[in-house]
C-alpha cells in the first residue's frame, strides 16, 4: 500500500512545528501497518474551511492519478471542516480506489462523514459566534474590533497575570498630521487624486508602506472606507458595518453592509485627530460632488458584473511601469499609475478610437496577407492527410487483427466439436473472444470518430471575406457584443511603449491572435515560434524586431492625425 500523508495548521494558535508533529505521527501510523510513504501534502496557515488549499489541491489530482492507494491524516478536520468538502473529498477518493485513514477516527466511512462533517460544521460556527461576542465587547469597551487605521499604532499591553490585552491604539502624530492636511486640501478644494500625486511626490508613504491612491483617500462612503470616510478621527469608533458571507462557488469571503441599526458605535475621545468643523466641511463637498445619476448607475446590477464598455478597455498596458491604461473623460487613454499616483514617467495619452481602428486595420491587413492564408491551406491541407492516413492505417490493422482471432475461435471450435478438448482449451477460448472484443470495440472506435473535413475549394475566399467583414461585424449593434467578446478573448494584452518622437506611441500586441501571426511567419521563415514579432509603423517603412516574446507592434502617434498607409513586414 503506497501512503500519503496530509497535515495542516491553521490559526495563530498553533506553530509552525504542528506540521512536524503531524507528519511524525502519521510516519508512524503507516511504518505499523506495513505501508510505504509515498508523498507528503501540507498546508500551512490555511483554514479548512476552504477547499481551495495548494496541498488539498494537489492530493485530489494526485488521487485521480492514481499515485498512491491510502490517505493518511491525524484527523478528518486537518482536511477539511466544511460539510460539503468533507463529503466531495470522500466521494473523490472512493471513486479513485483510494482510501481514508485518520489516527482519531480510524478508517473513514460514510458515517464519519456525516456525523464529523457535521460536528466540525458546528464547531466553525460555534468558533466564529464565540469571536464574535469576544470582539463585540472588546469595542463597546473603546479598543479596536481588529485590522490597522492609518494615523494610529497599536499599544501592546498585558494583564497582571502577564496576558495580552488586544485592541489598545495611540495616535501617531506624524501620520495624524498627514490625515489633517488631506482633509485640509480636500475641504480646500483639491481632488483626492491630486492629493494622492503630492504625497507620492514626497515620498510619504501610504498606509500599506506602499503608494496612494485616489481611492485609498475617497474610499466608499456608504462603507465608511478610505481617509475621508474614517468616522475614528472625531473619536467614533464605529464596528459591524459589514457582514462576511463565503461564497461557495470560489470559497472567498464576501463583504455585505449591514442596516445601520445593527452598528455598534462607541466614543473614543481620546483617539480624535480632526475639528468637528473639519470632518463636517469635507461631508458637504462629499455631498456636493455625488452625482445622483452616478450613485444610481452604481446601484444598478449590471453594471456591477464590471463588463467592458469598449473594445479594448482592460487590455491597454503601460510598458513602462506594467499598471493598466485608464480612460480619461471619454475618449483617451492614459497610464493609470501616471494618472492616479504620480508614480509612472509614461504621460502619452491615446485616443480610444483611434488605438481601436488601428489595432483592428493591423490584424486585419495582417490576416489577409496572402503568404499567411497559404501557410494555412497547406498545413492544414497536409494535416488532414496524415491524420486521414493515420486513421486508415488504424482501420486496417483493427480489421486484420480482428479477422486473425475470429479464424482462430473458429479453429478452437472446430477442434471442440472434434472432441479434442485440453485442460487449456477453455482458457485458450477465454483469451480469444477477450481479443476479439477488444479488435472490434477499436474498430467502433475508429468508425465513430467522424472524419476531419475536406477543404472547401473556395476557403481562401471565404476567409478572405470573413476577415474583411470583421470591422462591421464589430460595429453591428445585434452581434457586437459576441464579435468584441471573441475578439478580447484572442488578446491578452496590447502593450504601450512610448516612442522616441514627439507623441509617438508603439503598441505590442499580446495574446492567442498575436501568436497565430507569428505561427505563419515562423512557417514561411523556418524559424521557431516565439523568436519573431511582427511590427507595423504608421507613416513609416515596416521594420523587422526580435525578441522571445510573441507579438505584434504598431506605432502611431499619441495626438493629432494619424497616418492611414501603413503596412506590416516580418
Amino acid at each position: 500500500m503506497r501512503a500519503a500523508i496530509y497535515a495542516r495548521y491553521s490559526s495563530d494558535l498553533q506553530r509552525d512545528a504542528s506540521i512536524e508533529d503531524q507528519l511524525r505521527l502519521c510516519k508512524a501510523r503507516i511504518e505499523s501497518e506495513g505501508w510505504t510513504l509515498a508523498v507528503t501534502y501540507t498546508d500551512r496557515a490555511q483554514s479548512g474551511a476552504s477547499r481551495l488549499r495548494p496541498g488539498y489541491q494537489s492530493l485530489l489530482e494526485d488521487a485521480r492519478k492514481g499515485q498512491f492507494d491510502v490517505v493518511v491524516a491525524e484527523a478528518l478536520d486537518r482536511l477539511s471542516r466544511d460539510q460539503e468538502d468533507t463529503a466531495a473529498l470522500y466521494k473523490q477518493l472512493f471513486f479513485a480506489g483510494v482510501k481514508l485513514t485518520t489516527l482519531a477516527e480510524g478508517e473513514i466511512t460514510e458515517l464519519h462523514v456525516g456525523l464529523k462533517g457535521t460536528m466540525n460544521a458546528l464547531f466553525l460556527k460555534d468558533l466564529a459566534l464565540k469571536t464574535r461576542r469576544g470582539i463585540e465587547g472588546r469595542v463597546r469597551a473603546g479598543r479596536s474590533g481588529g485590522g490597522r487605521c492609518y494615523g494610529y499604532d497599536v499599544v501592546r499591553e498585558t494583564d497582571g497575570r502577564g496576558e495580552p490585552i488586544h485592541g489598545g491604539r495611540a495616535i501617531n502624530a506624524a501620520k495624524a498630521d498627514i490625515v489633517r492636511r488631506i482633509f485640509g486640501e480636500f475641504v480646500a478644494g483639491r481632488s483626492p487624486r491630486a492629493i494622492a500625486k503630492t504625497l507620492n511626490a514626497e515620498h510619504v508613504p501610504g498606509p500599506t508602506g506602499e503608494t496612494w491612491t485616489a481611492s485609498t483617500i475617497h474610499g466608499n462612503r456608504e462603507r465608511g472606507t478610505g481617509i475621508l470616510n474614517n468616522e475614528l478621527y472625531v473619536g467614533r469608533l464605529v464596528w459591524n458595518r459589514l457582514r462576511y458571507v463565503k461564497d461557495p462557488a470560489t470559497g472567498k469571503r464576501i463583504s455585505r453592509l449591514n442596516p445601520p441599526a445593527l452598528w455598534i458605535e462607541t466614543e473614543v475621545p481620546d483617539l480624535r485627530i480632526l475639528e468637528d468643523e473639519l470632518w463636517a466641511a469635507a461631508k458637504q463637498r462629499q455631498s456636493e460632488m455625488e452625482l445622483p445619476e452616478r450613485s444610481q448607475k452604481i446601484r444598478n446590477a449590471l453594471n456591477l458584473r464590471h463588463r467592458a464598455h469598449y473594445l479594448l478597455s482592460g487590455l491597454l498596458v503601460c510598458g513602462v511601469c506594467g499598471a493598466r491604461y485608464t480612460l480619461v473623460g471619454e475618449q483617451r487613454y492614459a497610464c493609470a499609475n501616471h494618472v492616479n499616483r504620480g508614480t509612472c514617467s509614461n504621460r502619452r495619452t491615446v485616443a480610444r478610437a483611434a488605438i481601436e481602428r488601428r489595432v483592428l486595420s493591423g490584424l486585419k491587413d495582417k490576416l489577409l496577407a496572402p503568404d499567411l492564408v497559404a501557410t494555412f491551406v497547406r498545413e492544414y491541407q497536409e494535416e488532414w492527410n496524415r491524420q486521414a492516413a493515420d486513421g486508415s492505417r488504424r482501420r486496417t490493422q483493427f480489421q486484420a487483427e480482428l479477422a486473425d482471432a475470429e479464424r482462430r475461435i473458429a479453429q478452437v471450435m472446430a477442434a471442440i466439436e472434434q472432441g479434442i478438448v485440453t485442460a487449456t482449451t477453455k482458457g485458450r477460448l477465454l483469451e480469444l473472444e477477450a481479443r476479439r472484443d477488444a479488435c472490434q470495440r477499436n474498430l467502433q472506435q475508429q468508425c465513430d470518430q467522424a472524419p476531419a473535413p475536406a477543404l472547401h475549394p473556395g476557403l481562401s475566399e471565404i476567409y478572405r471575406r470573413k476577415v474583411a467583414e470583421l470591422e462591421t461585424a464589430l460595429n453591428d449593434p445585434e452581434i457586437q457584443a459576441e464579435a468584441a467578446g471573441v475578439l478580447r478573448g484572442l488578446i491578452d494584452a496590447v502593450v504601450l511603449h512610448p516612442g522616441q518622437r514627439r507623441g509617438e506611441v508603439r503598441a505590442e500586441l499580446r495574446g492567442e491572435i498575436a501568436a497565430l501571426l507569428q505561427l505563419g511567419e515562423a512557417r514561411k521563415q523556418k524559424t521557431r515560434v516565439g523568436e519573431t514579432r511582427v511590427s507595423v509603423v504608421a507613416g513609416t517603412r515596416s521594420r523587422v524586431g526580435y525578441n522571445s516574446g510573441c507579438g505584434g507592434l504598431l506605432m502611431m502617434p499619441a495626438r493629432g492625425k494619424i497616418e492611414d498607409r501603413y503596412q506590416f513586414a516580418a
